[in-house]
């Protein structure tokens, strides 16, 4: 566990202190990449960080093209802004690679039918946003198997290619577009170097003070390439020390419990706020400790779960963070 002022510097770079954003683009540019296979978390990750916007704002960004989301670090859905989503690509999914190809083939999908689906996706694809149901029925009456998570993995596998992304939403889901039709064609690749020192400051600027280890966690990088990423910016954190954010509701899969080695800092020994499956619960943060775990249904918060005690003073302003969630996911 890293002490206190460590941990107060690092929720001020999570911008969960200090002055709160006014657009999802500055968050999701900010925060460089926000987990997403939960979309409505990375929705209340915005929230946690930012004022008078609703969950609808995200959505009309993903609309538009300002933000896509892609299989990128570590195998798992991220959403990213847009102007940055093909350099990470280039710099990170290319290691899906190997754990990719196994999946599918204990998936029952061989190396031929693997590149026939990559096809059909992409002819998909080129046509316009495409639901996932209907490129499911695409792959099918190609003969491509689909059954168990192979359809999954026959995805992942066209999204390490740069052939598709996730945009807007179609039929009430989010639909699967062309990155080049949709954002924009792929730009010339900057060299591993430039694009790691990149990477660097830019993972710094949402979770300094930070080191190799943390990034290498982070960004599904070997720990000598974070290290490559990390050396020109040597350096620790200075100034004075910021206060604790006020109490904060996070969402599932928020980034403060993604954004490094270690978590104790905010978890303490609550052990079933990160499951032995790999979920992340929702948090209530006070102090900048979780005190609660919370659900939702629909745009309701159902329930908070308290772990530890808190004052009244802190019950009173978490039940306006309550407020402030539900307004939120029903705009």
């Amino acid at each position: 566990m890293g002490s206190r002022a460590q941990h107060a510097r690092r929720l001020r770079s999570q911008w969960l202190s200090g002055p709160r954003a006014h657009g999802v683009v500055d968050v999701v540019t900010h925060l460089l990449a926000v987990q997403a296979q939960d979309l409505r978390g990375a929705r209340l990750a915005v929230r946690a960080r930012s004022t008078g916007l609703v969950a609808g704002d995200v959505d009309a960004a993903l609309d538009d093209g300002r933000l896509v989301v892609s299989w990128l670090q570590r195998g798992t859905l991220h959403l990213v802004a847009a102007g940055d989503f093909w350099w990470l690509h280039d710099l990170l999914a290319a290691r899906q690679a190997t754990a990719n190809e196994r999946r599918l083939v204990q998936e029952g999908v061989d190396p031929d039918a693997a590149a026939r689906g990559i096809r059909v996706l992409a002819d998909a694809v080129a046509e316009g946003p495409q639901p996932r149901a209907r490129l499911r029925e695409r792959l099918d009456r190609a003969g491509v198997p689909t059954a168990g998570q192979a359809f999954v993995h026959i995805l992942v596998a066209a999204s390490r290619r740069g052939l598709l992304v996730r945009g807007p939403t179609v039929d009430a889901e989010q639909a699967f577009v062309s990155p080049v039709a949709w954002i924009g064609p792929r730009p010339d690749p900057l060299d591993e170097a430039e694009a790691l020192r990149r990477l660097g400051g830019r993972y710094l600027a949402a979770h300094r003070p930070a080191g190799a280890p943390d990034l290498a966690r982070w960004a599904g990088l070997p720990l000598g390439r974070a290290t490559a990423a990390l050396e020109p910016l040597a350096g620790a954190a200075g100034g004075p020390v910021p206060t604790m954010p006020p109490p904060r509701l996070l969402g599932p899969f928020d980034p403060s419990l993604l954004g490094w080695d270690g978590r104790a800092d905010i978890v303490g020994d609550h052990a079933g706020i990160v499951t032995t499956n790999g979920l992340f619960r929702p948090v209530v943060l006070v102090d900048g400790r979780a005190v609660a775990t919370w659900r939702i249904a629909g745009s309701r918060v159902r329930s908070i779960d308290w772990l530890d005690p808190v004052d009244t003073r802190a019950r009173h302003a978490v039940d306006a963070e309550v407020a402030d969630v539900e307004r939120f996911l029903s705009g």
